[in-house]
């Protein structure tokens, strides 16, 4: 059962219940103001037929008689059955027998109970309702005192066919009036709860949409008031949000994966081949002589230091693609050269490294590790591809608000349709700059770089050396 028909049913119900106690109390409470006025009159009549100076009985329900006239006898008239005044009377003696009547009950006699009999026999006067001559009939019996000092019961009767007729109208108007309005509120309820819940419906239709499309950048339009439904739609937008974000990251966490095994596999492939086929020809027998052992041990050593190199450089991508954070704080860059070029003159032995004094005050923001991990891959990628005897410069610039430190090589320079393609992993372009590593140097130092809030360029002409050059935030000062 849906939200929308549960709401409409549960207001409908209470409605219903609502209007079936109004309509109960509105038709008792007509019911008995109808019934105390015909009571009121059948006590008023019955006190003009008591003679006058009679003991007054209490009649029931509280009702109180009026005062008897001053002629209170009944008319006598010699007959048997006496003539009495006013309609629908009849006076009886206590054992039942009818003492007097009006003209109009010539023929007809009111009942009396056996239960009504002792309640007027005790004093009190007692109503019940009677069917006569097919004449619902309230009549009231009332114990008295006559003239000549007997004893007897007076009735008077009022038909009621009338009230109860005009009470079966009001029942059945209020019924049918229930059910009509009932009605009405169900289709009006059932509306208004289509109205409330179709932003809920938007929600949800959005929220299948992007689970068949698989699509987080969808979002719930609503326009209306800031609500409860409202705040679910800005509540659901913002879960998409997050959804979207996770997933992107979920997303870039796989190509990264897929990456990373693609790359491993690709690069390994070639050392592995290598050593399995050092390992097969150290395995002939007769094996090789010792010459040839020699140089089969020695390559398969470069081979190995080769794999070494590549795994650790392939963990620093993958470190770098997972997110590592990189610290941010202010770097002076005087100390920070001093001891690249320190090191780069320990690894470039077939170039001289030419290290320029920074800017006085010259500091920057940024990963100390990070930015001397890059200086020293440039330094190297610069030795690696240019000749032996290449003289390779650091040096430091200042423009505003960065500051950029450069890497110089006087070698063969770079063509021009390869620039676009040197921080690419595996990219190694052709020409006399090409070199025996794997192609992830440039792709580390570009992620270490970025990874920092700067960025990394190259300059390069054929014959004309190569300039790579790092920017980053500088310190004000």
């Amino acid at each position: 059962m849906s939200i929308r028909l549960r709401l409409t049913l549960l207001y409908s119900v209470i409605l219903a219940i609502t209007l079936i106690a109004f309509g109960t109390i509105l038709y008792a409470t007509q019911r008995r103001a109808t019934f105390e006025s015909i009571k009121s009159d059948l006590v008023r009549q019955a006190g003009f037929i008591v003679g006058a100076g009679q003991p007054r009985p209490v009649p029931p329900d509280g009702l109180q008689l009026p005062a008897p006239p001053a002629s209170g006898e009944l008319s006598d008239q010699g007959s048997t059955v006496r003539t009495l005044p006013g309609r629908w009377t009849q006076t009886i003696s206590l054992d039942g027998a009818v003492t007097g009547q009006s003209p109009d009950l010539s023929s007809t006699t009111l009942p009396l109970s056996q239960e009504g009999m002792a309640a007027v026999q005790d004093g009190k006067g007692w109503f019940e309702t009677a069917q006569v001559d097919e004449e619902p009939l309230l009549i009231y019996s009332l114990r008295y005192k006559t003239a000549a000092g007997a004893l007897e019961i007076v009735q008077v009767a009022f038909p009621i066919a009338q009230p109860l007729q005009s009470l079966s109208t009001l029942r059945l108007i209020l019924v049918v009036g229930i059910g009509v309005v009932c009605l009405a509120a169900f289709a009006i309820g059932w509306v208004l709860a289509g109205t409330a819940l179709r932003p809920i419906e938007r929600i949800r239709r959005t929220a299948q949409e992007i689970g068949d499309e698989h699509s987080f950048k969808r979002r719930v339009e609503h326009s209306g008031p800031a609500d409860e439904v409202g705040q679910l739609a800005i509540t659901f937008n913002q879960m998409l949000a997050e959804l979207e974000s996770a997933y992107r990251q979920l997303e870039s966490a796989l190509r990264s994966q897929r990456r990373f095994v693609a790359d491993a596999s690709h690069e390994l492939r070639t050392p592995l081949t290598t050593l399995r086929g050092n390992m097969e020809l150290l395995g002939l027998d007769p094996g090789p002589d010792p010459a040839e052992r020699a140089e089969i041990l020695t390559d398969s050593i470069d081979e190995v230091e080769r794999m070494i190199r590549l795994v650790s450089q392939l963990l620093t991508l993958a470190r770098a693609d997972a997110g590592q954070a990189l610290g941010r704080e202010p770097l002076t860059l005087a100390p920070l050269l001093e001891d690249v070029c320190r090191q780069a003159k320990l690894i470039t032995t077939r170039s001289q490294i030419q290290c320029e004094p920074p800017p006085d005050g010259a500091t920057v923001i940024g990963d100390k590790d990070a930015l001397k991990q890059v200086l020293l891959i440039l330094i190297d990628n610069a030795h690696v591809h240019t000749p032996p005897g290449t003289a390779i410069g650091l040096s430091v610039t200042v423009a505003g608000p960065s500051a950029s430190v450069s890497v110089r090589d006087n070698g063969p320079g770079i063509a021009a349709d390869v620039l676009p393609h040197i921080f690419e992993r595996f990219y190694r372009g052709d020409g006399e700059r090409s070199g025996t590593g794997a192609g992830l140097g440039l792709a580390i130092a570009r992620e270490l770089v970025e990874r920092q809030d700067g960025t990394i360029s190259v300059q390069s002409e054929a014959g004309q050396g190569t300039v790579f050059s790092v920017t980053l935030p500088r310190v004000a000062g």
